[in-house]
């Protein structure tokens, strides 16, 4: 199973091999794809920035909160392989379509409904409907463009317009959330919509592939494991670690993750062909990509609590604190994929992480009166030069050395780490974080940022850990290169002791 095409010979009738002049159907057909994506970071950052007003407006906990977050990424991570899989046999084009016009509608209810349960409901839908348009839009390009100098070139514009997304949905979370939280759902409607009627007419049709099959009880099997799992962490404090309930999920969890392992054994067309996992560098892309993303996304969780409810910053003041990091994406963006070539993967994997893992730390010494330019802009800074490094470097790696008819599968169990490793940490951190506030002293700035402080120290630990595994083949290179001489001078020194009359 693969998330994304294997390049082939269908490209669009008339696309030239050479990207210098593309004809204006080939420049619409990546229009509409990158819009798409533009539209999931838009998503993502948007509501994060509402979730103090979603919370005090559906009178919803910090726990109840994070699955705010938690039910996009669950359902993004869960079903991402099948995804992939869904759109090479039912048809690129029908699956990104159908993928977002549930988007949209889904966008709709969000925008519309007033109970907590229904509106995460709604995210879990979304993050399944990106499952679908994310891997699609991808293999979408590799069809259609050219391989070669004309991919890259529509691959590099495709992934800009991801990082813009997360940036300008900062500030359009702030300005949406002023007017009233339900705006920063209803927003993406009619973007939805647009990108829908110009996909209709833009994007070609395709072949489904004429063999292969769904592991649907793999997908029902690894996603329902990491629901529970994540349930069970964020609902644990309040039943205790060691009530039966909690060691009941704990124990569903580990017999479905079981089932998955022996479905992907058996399943004649495996979501996970589990022979993959043997390749060191994939495996450590795997971690990075979650000690990356999960200490990201669970930090910007906390960060965006503090600074609305314990410094009482206006959603649009917060949105433009944390712009820098996202405008860093983005502006190096058309640089990285050069500098990789030329330094490697590793250096900046662990050059990543080190200023991810600088950057939380130096935010633990906040307070409840920071300066900005002291205390929190130094953070935000590492962490946009951190995730700039990082999360392409890993990428990279994820599929460096791996067989041309599995690069799809190793692009697909990066993105899938990713979410759900995001989803796991932040179940972890929101425990961390989820106190008594049910007393007036509770709500106090103090005690709350002494509540957040845990789940940064976590956060941090997350990152570092990451950090560390990072640094092996580093470590392991320079063990070679020392151990090379040693080696080489012992040798030399058998030889001249054999040499006839050299001892006399």
């Amino acid at each position: 199973m693969t998330t994304t095409a294997i390049p082939d010979s269908r490209t669009l009738p008339g696309a030239p091999a050479a990207p210098h002049r593309w004809p204006t159907r080939l420049w619409g057909i990546l229009a509409v794809l990158s819009l798409v994506l533009f539209l999931d970071g838009l998503d993502v950052s948007m509501v994060g920035v509402a979730l103090p007003s979603i919370g005090r407006a559906l009178g919803l906990t910090t726990s109840s909160l994070q699955w705010i977050v938690s039910g996009y990424v669950l359902g993004y991570g869960g079903l991402l392989l099948l995804g992939g899989r869904t759109a090479d046999l039912l048809g690129r084009r029908r699956v990104f379509l159908i993928a977002l016009a549930v988007f949209a509608v889904a966008s709709l209810l969000g925008g519309l409904v007033d109970s907590g349960p229904l509106l995460i409901a709604t995210r879990f839908i979304k993050g399944v409907s990106a499952a679908f348009t994310a891997p699609t839009g991808l293999s979408i390009i590799t069809t259609t463009f050219a391989e070669g100098r004309a991919r890259n070139k529509a691959l590099s514009i495709y992934t800009v317009f991801g990082a813009s997304g997360y940036s300008f949905g900062l500030i359009f979370g702030g300005l949406m959330t002023g007017l009233g939280w339900r705006w920063t759902f209803l927003m993406p409607v009619p973007i939805a919509l647009i990108a829908l009627v110009a996909g209709l007419s833009l994007i070609p049709r395709d072949r489904p592939a004429s063999e292969g099959g769904h592991d649907v009880l793999g997908a029902l099997t690894s996603t329902t494991a990491m629901l529970l799992l994540v349930y069970d962490l964020v609902s644990a404090p309040d039943r205790g670690w060691t009530a039966p309930v909690t060691l009941a999920l704990f124990g569903a969890v580990v017999v479905l993750l079981g089932a998955f392992l022996l479905v992907e054994r058996r399943v004649r067309h495996p979501l996970v062909r589990l022979g993959i996992l043997r390749k060191g560098t994939l495996v450590r892309a795997n971690l990075g990509i979650v000690a990356l993303l999960g200490s990201y996304t669970s930090f910007q969780f906390v960060v965006t609590l503090y600074l609305q409810s314990v410094l009482g910053w206006a959603p649009l003041t917060m949105a433009l604190a944390l712009l820098p990091a996202g405008l860093l994406v983005v502006l190096s963006a058309p640089f990285t994929g050069a500098m990789i070539d030329r330094f490697g993967t590793a250096r900046f994997i662990v050059g990543g992480l080190v200023a991810m893992s600088a950057g939380y730390l130096l935010f633990l010494r906040v307070d409840t009166h920071p300066v900005y330019a002291l205390a929190i802009l130094p953070t935000v800074l590492l962490l946009g030069s951190g995730f700039a490094l990082g999360f392409p470097s890993i990428n990279v790696q994820a599929t460096a050395g791996v067989e041309d008819d599995e690069q799809g599968l190793a692009a697909g169990l990066v993105q899938t780490a990713g979410q759900v490793g995001s989803a796991l940490v932040l179940a972890v951190t929101t425990a961390l974080i989820t106190g008594d506030d049910t007393t007036p002293q509770s709500h106090s700035p103090a005690a709350m940022l002494a509540q957040y402080r845990p789940g940064l120290v976590f956060v941090t630990a997350v990152a570092v850990g990451g950090l560390l595994i990072s640094l092996v083949p580093l470590l392991g290179r320079r063990a070679a290169r020392q151990g090379t001489p040693t080696r080489a001078a012992a040798a030399q020194r058998i030889t001249e002791a054999a040499r006839p009359g050299d001892h006399g």
